[in-house]
């Protein structure tokens, strides 16, 4: 069993957990996801299986967009619904300030990870540190904004938006960060993954659809194949000779005049059978075909 599953993580699970579930229905080790989600928030989880866990890397790197709430006038500590409430305010920003703000973090800007988070500092998780009441400094990471779109903004202060960003953006922390800048502080009070690269919710499974179809034996017909991730590469089709030459590793020629050197390419062979990524090289004025990455 080989492709990606897209699939939908609720609440109270954490994306191990949800591995080790699949594990068990699929029965496959080799399995994994494609970027952590906190366990109180839910959403898109593309989980790979089999010889695609190999895109697991290239997931990571994509682009997420999330639907949001952010809770004005009550700060906690772990900038979510779920720490210690630490400050409170009565007087909230207007409609119009809330928006100004919330449009200026659209962009590139420097953030700094929360202490419940996985990053490590010193090879040690700051959650882990964070719950023994540590603090430690961390260093600003570049995250970038794409869009902010506010869907309702309620009187006691809730602002319920939709955000699309880089890999590594904390949006609980965006929340903080607007709050602060409102100058009454705020946090995240839900948080559902509505999209991970080209994997949305809408095509997702839950947990239980995922169990029923495996359990009907029709879980295959739900795998997106690991090509799905690359669609955005240009691609390549190559003859039984040089497929042959290309999976054991070897340069082989190839016409790719709207390819530059140094790109990567989707390789297909005999059958439109996804082989995987491969690298234009340019020697004496001739292009090169190199497997990069093998998917079969």
């Amino acid at each position: 069993m080989n492709g990606i599953l897209n699939v939908i993580k609720p609440p109270g699970m954490t994306s191990f957990d949800v591995v080790a579930y699949l594990r068990g229905i699929l029965k496959i080790k080799k399995i994994g996801h494609t970027g952590t989600l906190d366990p109180d928030a839910a959403g898109v989880l593309p989980i790979c299986v089999g010889k695609a866990t190999r895109a697991i890397e290239y997931i990571i790197e994509k682009d997420k967009r999330y639907r949001a709430e952010l809770t004005l006038g009550i700060e906690t500590d772990t900038q979510d619904s779920s720490g210690r409430v630490v400050s409170v305010s009565e007087a909230v920003a207007g409609a119009d300030e809330i928006e100004r703000v919330m449009k200026d973090y659209v962009g590139k800007y420097s953030q700094l990870p929360p202490m419940y988070s996985a990053v490590k500092v010193d090879g040690r998780k700051l959650y882990e540190l964070a719950r023994k009441g540590i603090t430690v400094e961390r260093k600003p990471r570049e995250v970038e904004i794409y869009s902010i779109e506010i869907i309702k903004m309620s009187e006691n202060g809730r602002v319920l938006f939709d955000v699309d960003c880089s890999k590594g953006t904390y949006i609980r922390t965006l929340c903080s960060d607007i709050g602060r800048d409102l100058g009454c502080g705020g946090h995240m009070s839900f948080l559902i993954r509505t999209r991970a690269g080209s994997f949305d919710i809408g095509s997702a499974l839950t947990l239980e659809e995922a169990a029923s179809m495996a359990e009907k034996g029709e879980i295959g017909q739900m795998l997106a194949g690991a090509e799905e991730v690359f669609l955005h590469l240009k691609s390549l089709h190559l003859d039984r000779e040089c497929e042959k030459k290309f999976l054991n590793g070897a340069a082989v020629p190839v016409n790719a005049a709207d390819i530059k050197a140094g790109q990567a390419a989707r390789v297909y062979g005999t059958e439109e059978l996804f082989l995987g990524l491969g690298e234009i090289m340019q020697s004496d004025g001739e292009m090169f075909l190199k497997s990069k990455k093998l998917f079969i």
